[in-house]
């Protein structure tokens, strides 16, 4: 069975994407940092019949991103894609908010080690087999703002629009090898709960993009708005 790794699962889009790919046939790897939490997504998604495990590892620490990926591909011989989607539920050491005018290299550096490094580590681990193959998706989130920033997030739109940049390049590069790459904004906020007047929307109703991206593969990006 075809397999795909989810870093950054959580109970929101990470579930709702494991869903969407296992309910297809895929094994799903879940990749974050609390075992735990892991843990009862991989028993929901079994008593849905998803064959799904449990990979805990960091995405700020990059050696154990790529001991995780490696463990997977031990397990499930392979993955056929990757989906990086980090979102913390919890504040993370040294990630603050700032706007443009308060950007520093200090501020700025953990949302790039978050958002863009982090992602490179993943696409390096999994991408010479992909080529190989001749097959593969690699599939990389971010907010919104990533295309059209906000001011309260200049330092995390920076980094989204970086990883945005390094995912439509890289699809360009892989063009024509049978490995596509592409990059996801989204600009609503998933679930409830969100500020008054701005766009909202379930990750139920947002996951089906993930699989018209790996399934249609004509695209390097796309923008879920409501």
């Amino acid at each position: 069975m075809p397999t795909i790794a989810i870093i950054g699962a959580g109970p929101g889009m990470g579930l709702a994407i494991a869903r969407t790919f296992g309910s297809r046939g895929f094994d799903v790897a879940l990749i974050a940092r609390t075992k735990e939490k892991l843990q009862t997504l991989v028993g929901r998604l079994g008593q849905e019949g998803i064959t799904a495990e449990a990979f805990p590892a960091d995405v700020l620490d990059r050696p154990s991103l790529t001991t995780a990926l490696d463990a997977v591909k031990a397990r499930f011989g392979g993955i056929d894609v990757l989906e990086y989607s980090p979102a913390p539920h919890s504040p993370v050491p040294g990630h603050v908010l700032a706007t443009p005018s308060e950007a520093t290299v200090d501020n700025l550096q953990p949302q790039i080690e978050y958002l863009l490094y982090g992602a490179v580590t993943a696409a390096q681990s999994v991408l010479p087999a992909m080529r190989e193959a001749g097959a593969g998706t690699l599939l990389f989130t971010s907010g919104g703002g990533s295309v059209d920033p906000l001011p309260m997030l200049g330092n995390v739109n920076a980094a989204g629009a970086a990883l945005r940049n390094w995912v439509v390049n890289l699809h360009k590069e892989l063009a024509g090898s049978g490995v596509h790459a592409a990059h996801v904004a989204i600009g609503v906020w998933i679930g409830g709960g969100g500020p008054e007047g701005f766009p909202t929307a379930s990750a139920e109703e947002i996951a089906p993009l993930y699989w018209d991206l790996h399934d249609k593969r004509d695209r390097s990006e796309a923008v879920f708005s409501a």
